[in-house]
């Protein structure tokens, strides 16, 4: 039977998630409520797509158009996601799904085409080019027994994870984004970067339901730490947190990601994704100290002739007077201002 390629639609969203969910190779970012996700809190056109044949599915791509003034126009599988490109059952899906992809590049003027692929894949993608060797992840087994994870983190690190112990530090297990917020706000501003809204916070956690919870830290009653996780198989993916200032000399950060994974265990979690972080930098060191090993992320891109792989990280040098300034902004002003300027920057 021919391989037919069809837009996502809300009949097909479970036929779409059963798929990911049975594919080896599928991820949380493969979900068909990321569409619902980033249209609703970013306005950005969603083009997903499925092949089909013979009425089942047999491929997924979830593919969206980030176009902003500031940071150009792009086709990215997927946006705002560490994990993408097309995931398929066979090679004849793939290649439908990678040449659907393409013919979007002169249909919408978008000036690249970027699959961000867990893996390497194993076919060719003609006229396709590497990008630079800049993200790496951090994937690793957990068991359910609590003191078998704790034995399992480094010397230093374990040391800082009892310190936050030792400290009196609780955690409590929520849906409620507010204080993860207002925490996570503060943590981004102080390195330079815009924060992305409540309200898509919100929207994360209505859309992916009990598959996305909110992990604070406390001290005594104040909260001190926070972070967002998601849920996939047997699978815990810590993905937006931070500490407040307080956290520091406390150990809330080191004890915000050790309960973190001690719930996960008591969920049946098998495997924490410490997720995306940047060669050189300070959160790529934090998990490296966990005993994590980085694996490289294989980023590809297609472009339309002229352009250039698009380079919004902030290590480029270009945004070296932005960030310093950044620092510096109040924190209601930035609150104000990040959301308009994070949209383009998937």
């Amino acid at each position: 039977m021919t391989v037919i390629v069809r837009p996502l639609t809300s009949a097909s969203e479970a036929a779409w998630d059963r798929f990911v969910d049975a594919m080896p190779s599928g991820t949380f970012f493969h979900r068909a409520g990321w569409a619902k996700v980033i249209e609703t809190a970013f306005n950005h056109t969603t083009h997903y797509c499925f092949t089909e044949r013979d009425g089942a599915i047999t491929g997924v791509l979830p593919l969206v158009r980030v176009k902003t003034l500031l940071f150009g126009d792009s086709l990215i599988s997927n946006p705002f996601c560490v994990y993408g490109g097309p995931l398929a059952a066979d090679p004849d899906s793939e290649a439908a799904l990678i040449a659907h992809a393409e013919s979007l590049l002169p249909r919408t003027g978008s000036s690249a085409l970027e699959f961000r692929h867990q893996v390497a894949p194993q076919a060719a993608f003609d006229g396709w080019i590497d990008g630079p060797d800049l993200y790496v992840t951090f994937r690793k087994p957990i068991e359910a027994d609590h003191e078998r994870n704790m034995k399992a983190i480094p010397r230093k690190q374990r040391a800082m994870v009892r310190k936050g112990i030792q400290n009196g530090l609780t955690s409590v297990a929520s849906r409620d984004v507010r204080v993860l917020h207002r925490i996570y706000a503060e943590s981004v501003r102080n390195l330079g970067t815009p924060v992305f809204s409540r309200r898509y916070f919100q929207i994360l956690m209505d859309v992916f339901g009990d598959d996305a919870d909110v992990v604070t830290i406390l001290d005594g009653e104040a909260p001190i730490a926070s972070v967002m996780n998601f849920y996939f198989r047997n699978e815990v993916l810590p993905y937006y947190g931070g500490g407040s200032a307080a956290a520091r000399g406390r150990a809330g950060n080191d004890f915000l990601y050790w309960e973190t994974m001690r719930r996960a265990a008591d969920r049946n979690a098998g495997i924490f994704d410490f997720g995306r972080s940047k060669i050189g930098t300070g959160s790529f060191s934090f998990k490296h100290n966990w005993g994590f090993e980085a694996a490289k992320l294989h980023y590809r891109f297609k472009l339309k002739p002229g352009a250039a792989i698009p380079d919004h990280n902030p290590l480029n040098p270009k945004y070296r007077l932005f960030i310093a300034g950044w620092k510096r902004l109040p924190l209601p002003v930035a609150n104000v201002l990040g959301p308009f300027i994070v949209r383009g920057v998937g």
